[in-house]
Parts: structure tokens; C-alpha cells; sequence
């Protein structure tokens, strides 16, 4: 279902986004605006911004269109996260399902790239903001960082020509990469159906995203203003799916090291490099590693329950719970503001929460798993309570149980009990 939700998201992405083409201009230029919003009237701002404001409030819809297309863009990337939650928790990633993860782990980067480059193409505050931070962190990578954001930007940060080199690797390059591995995903059935029926998920999907544009706002660029360099204001956030990256450079101490005379800025290269792609990387790496990391040398051909892979289970809730602290601490500075906390305490707790909260994580999921399995084994040997109690002819009190339901078991070895049905259907 949740691939299904982000193929059908990826579709409305496109149909918003074919509608949108005619009515953007991705120019730097200089203009002074005389348009339909009067609180910016007079303002100096670029080709780019006037086009996004001329859209929302001078095209018909074209607000509507705009925030579907971004919500789209955003339940996309939910939907490829769930995705690979469900496929991990379960464990269908070895074996034949190996391609199918490692193209939906790729699907992951590629969405967020998409989404990133469509916030930027507004040119305002907040893209000049993000624009920023890739620019810090591309400076911080040695040797050849200087010479990337020149190549990247055409010159000195932010240059005239970054609108429209990110104007076509949103609409073209990324677009066509996530498209083929969206087809290379899709599995058809063996048969050829009788009759083609539409799919439910789809007109609901459109439904759900055509409310949120309606009812949501989402990137109301008119009330951020145009980018101004030096002019980014507190509390400015990047979308949800960046929101880890944001928290990771807040938390990082400012570490720097001098190598030959050359600074190695670590307070960005560590949390806006080397830990999203050694995420990644042990994350399409990880079917390789389950059958060390688990001590489970079996294939699988049915899926798991998480409680029958306790070491898994517990690494996916140490990854999320490491995740959604990174997350919240892209926001410490609007909890320091709100609870009315020091900003310097805020940061304190997630610095030691990121450290310590996954192993805990782990460890309390690990044990409630075990826990699950030892009850599943006890009623499967002395059978499930019903909470009747009886008297015996003796005079003694016991509860009654009933027999647990047998069930096939998810790993198939040489002593696999097998359901009597099965057994019989295996004989003939």
C-alpha cells in the first residue's frame, strides 16, 4: 500500500508540475515588483519570486496547484519511509526481495533531493537559507569544496545562474531517475487480469492530497518575503524530511582541525556528510548484514514478525529513535522559546539523548520482544488462559485454557512444524 501511495504522489507531482511549467521564470534577474500583493509593492526582488507570486494570485488555481504539488512532493517521501519501515521490520529484503530494497532505498535520496530542489526554485528567504546551508557544507569538503560551489553556482555563492541549473535537474534529471526506479519496482501480476479495474488507492490518494492543498498551507513564500543575503530569520526550518540533517548540524560541536595549513571543518562535514551517508550506506548494506547482525542464517520465504527478530526490531527502534531526535533538534530553538528553557540546556539534552537514547531504544525493544516470544512458546506448550475458572471434584480451583491456533512458522528449517492443511496439500 504505502508503494502504491508514493507511486500515485509521484503522479500528481508530475501533472501539478507540468501545469506550473508555464508560469515560472527560472531568472535571477532583477525586477521591482508592481503586482497583485501591495505589501510588496516596490519591492526589488527576482524573475523567479515574481513568477511564484504572480501564479498564486494571479492565475486561477494556481495557488491550489502550487500546494498540491508540494504536498505531493512531501507525502511522497512519508510514503517511501513507511515503506521501508514495513519491509524492514518484516524482513522481505533477502533473497528475490533484495533488488526491491535496494531500489526503494535509492528511491529515498532521490525523493528528498526532488523535494529539496523545488524549495529552492522560489527564490526566497528560505531558499536562500537552504542555499546557504548547502553552500557551508559543501565548503567544508576538503580539498575540492571550494571548487564545487564555484562549478555548482557559476561563480561566487549565490551567483546568477543557480534558479536555473536547479530549475532543470528538478523537472528533468531527478524526475526521469526516480520515474525508472519507480517501473523497475513495479512487479506485474503473472496473469493478465480479465478486466482492468482502477485502483481504489489512486482517486483516494489525489482526494487526500487536493485537501491538504486546500485546507493547509504549505511554503506561503508572499509572507517569507524575497532572499536577501544575511537576512534569514530565526525559527526558519527546512521541510520534514530535512529536518534530521538541520538537527545534526545544531548539535555538532564546532570541532576544526588544521591539516598541512588546510581547515577540516568537522561541525559540518561530520553531520551534513558523513552521517547521512553512512546511513545510507548501511542501510542498502544492512540485508547483507542481517544474517550476521541477527545470528540467523535462514532464508526467509515468509514474512517475519518483528517479535520473532528481536536484535532487528531493537535496531530499527534505536534507528528511529536516533532519527526523531535529530528531527526535534532542528526545532531547539523554538522549544527554548515557547517552554521558556536556556537554548544552551536545550541543546545539552538532545547532545546526550542522541547518544544515549538509541542504545536504550534498543535495549527496551529487544526485551519486549523476547518477552512476546516467551509467552508465544508458553501458550503454545500449556495452552491460552480464557480467565474461566472451575472447581474439581476435589475441591481445587483451576482456569481453564484453550489451545493456541497453530500457525505456520516464519523460518523454515529442519524442524519446521507444518499446519495439517499444508502437510496434506504438500502430499498430493
Amino acid at each position: 500500500m504505502f508503494g502504491r501511495i508514493a507511486g500515485y504522489s509521484f503522479a500528481v507531482a508530475v501533472v501539478t508540475g507540468v501545469l506550473l511549467l508555464p508560469f515560472f521564470r527560472p531568472s535571477m534577474a532583477a525586477l521591482v515588483y508592481h503586482g497583485s500583493y501591495r505589501l510588496l509593492d516596490g519591492v526589488t526582488m527576482s524573475q523567479a519570486y515574481q513568477s511564484v507570486l504572480a501564479t498564486t494570485f494571479d492565475v486561477r488555481g494556481g495557488l491550489l496547484i502550487r500546494q498540491v504539488h508540494h504536498w505531493s512532493a512531501d507525502v511522497f517521501v512519508a510514503a517511501v519511509c513507511l515503506r521501508l519501515l514495513r519491509v524492514f521490520f518484516r524482513g522481505r529484503f533477502s533473497g528475490r526481495a533484495l533488488p526491491a530494497w535496494l531500489i526503494w532505498v535509492g528511491l529515498l535520496p532521490l525523493g528528498m533531493l526532488a523535494a529539496y530542489t523545488g524549495t529552492i526554485l522560489p527564490d526566497d528567504m528560505l531558499s536562500g537559507g537552504s542555499l546557504s546551508v548547502i553552500t557551508g557544507v559543501l565548503l567544508s569538503v576538503p580539498v575540492i569544496g571550494t571548487h564545487l560551489v564555484f562549478w555548482i553556482f557559476g561563480g561566487g555563492p549565490p551567483g546568477h545562474q543557480i534558479i536555473g541549473r536547479d530549475y532543470w535537474v528538478h523537472i528533468l534529471i531527478l524526475p526521469a531517475l526516480t520515474g525508472a526506479l519507480l517501473l523497475a519496482s513495479f512487479r506485474p501480476a503473472l496473469r493478465w487480469p480479465r478486466r482492468v479495474r482502477l485502483d481504489p488507492l489512486l482517486p483516494f490518494t489525489g482526494a487526500v492530497l487536493v485537501l491538504l492543498g486546500t485546507l493547509a498551507q504549505i511554503n506561503p513564500v508572499w509572507l517569507i518575503g524575497p532572499y536577501q543575503p544575511g537576512s534569514i530569520s530565526a525559527g526558519a526550518v527546512p521541510d520534514w524530511y530535512m529536518g534530521f540533517l538541520d538537527g545534526a548540524l545544531r548539535l555538532m560541536p564546532a570541532w576544526q582541525l588544521s591539516i598541512a595549513g588546510h581547515p577540516l571543518v568537522l561541525a559540518v562535514l561530520v553531520p551534513a556528510l558523513l552521517v547521512p551517508g553512512a546511513f545510507f550506506t548501511l542501510l542498502a548494506a544492512y540485508p547483507l548484514l542481517d544474517r550476521r547482525l541477527t545470528g540467523d542464517p535462514g532464508l526467509h520465504q515468509v514474512l517475519d514478525r518483528p517479535r520473532d527478530a528481536a536484535a532487528r526490531t531493537g535496531l530499527g527502534a534505536a534507528g528511529i529513535t536516533f532519527y526523531g531526535l535529530l528531527w526535534a533538534a532542528a526545532a531547539n530553538d523554538q522549544i527554548a522559546y515557547h517552554l521558556h528553557l536556556d537554548l544552551y540546556a536545550v541543546t545539552w539534552f538532545f547532545r546526550i539523548a542522541v547518544l544515549a537514547g538509541p542504545p536504550l531504544a534498543y535495549t527496551l525493544t529487544q526485551r519486549i520482544c523476547l518477552g512476546l516470544t516467551r509467552r508465544d512458546r508458553d501458550e503454545a506448550k500449556h495452552g491460552r488462559p480464557t480467565g474461566r475458572i472451575v472447581m474439581t471434584p476435589a475441591g481445587r480451583f483451576s482456569e481453564l485454557t484453550e489451545p493456541v491456533r497453530p500457525v505456520l512458522e516464519e523460518r523454515p528449517g529442519p524442524d519446521l512444524p507444518v499446519r495439517a492443511d499444508m502437510a496434506a496439500r504438500s502430499q498430493r
